[in-house]
């Protein structure tokens, strides 16, 4: 029996040990197959690289692995790979695991979430993997990839048995720090980073500004169902996201406006 084909990449670049650990832990599930970005690509959103060719080569991971980079985008690895770099359509495409979590209204940053997009738009299930590392988030401390591969698989087996309910949507895990409690299914929450601007001059006196800012540390009041609670509460989040953006609720409303002249 041929083991399910497994579309594995990130938006930290070929490098970061969680794309490894996230490998790693799929070859208990079926065949990883590796087309990551050469370098960090972080918040790049469902970036297309338009203006310039795209490069593919080989590169190795820490364990000796072959893999396939592109100084393309997150988006650009996945888009490679089913428009015929993979040497088959993939079974599944699972995004990460990311440093960071992906919560929230701040998903629609992410290019951890936006690798698992379109997988999901071409019709595969899809799985984006994030780890909270909290005030971490610079890559210090010891973030806990095994934990977070080992759900990304136990997801993945269900995502493939129960594929026909994954269509045009991907499921956003995000894994707290510590020993998770539990599972929750999650609704978005809102946002989960204060933004701050900082201002500043460089040595030839010209202002720079840098986006800054600090992630909520204590769960939101009244949000239990949310992905933002679940997380800061210490449990594992499970986000169905669809790619229909639609505001179903205002088009009776907004129809009326159809005979306006505006």
């Amino acid at each position: 029996m041929t083991k399910p084909f497994i579309l594995v990449t990130n938006d930290d670049g070929y490098l970061s040990p969680g794309i490894l650990a996230l490998r790693r832990a799929l070859e208990e599930v079926g065949e990883p197959w590796v087309m990551a970005p050469d370098r960090n690509w972080s918040a790049a959103s469902r970036t297309r690289v338009f203006h310039k060719p795209l490069r593919v080569s080989t590169a190795r991971l820490s364990d000796g692995t072959e893999v396939h980079v592109t100084n393309g985008s997150p988006s650009d690895c996945v888009l490679l790979a089913l428009l015929g770099l993979a040497p088959r359509r993939p079974d599944l495409v699972v995004a990460g695991i990311n440093l960071g979590a992906n919560l929230g209204h701040d998903v629609t940053y992410s290019g951890t979430v936006a690798a698992a997009m379109e997988g999901a738009s071409a019709g595969i299930p899809a799985i984006a993997v994030s780890l909270d590392l909290g005030s971490e988030e610079g890559g210090e401390g010891n973030p806990d990839f095994e934990t977070a591969g080992a759900l990304a698989a136990r997801v993945a087996r269900r995502a493939l048995a129960e594929r026909d309910l994954l269509t045009q949507t991907l499921l956003n895990i995000n894994v707290p720090r510590g020993t998770p409690k539990g599972i929750r299914v999650t609704r978005l929450g809102g946002k989960i980073w204060a933004d701050d601007l900082v201002r500043g001059q460089d040595p030839r006196g010209r202002s720079y500004y840098w986006l800054s800012g600090e992630m909520l540390t204590t769960p939101p009041p009244g949000e239990e169902d949310t992905d933002v609670w679940a997380v800061l509460s210490g449990y594992v989040s499970i986000t169905p996201l669809h790619l229909d953006l639609t505001a179903y609720g205002l088009l009776p409303t907004l129809r009326s406006w159809e005979g306006d002249k505006l």
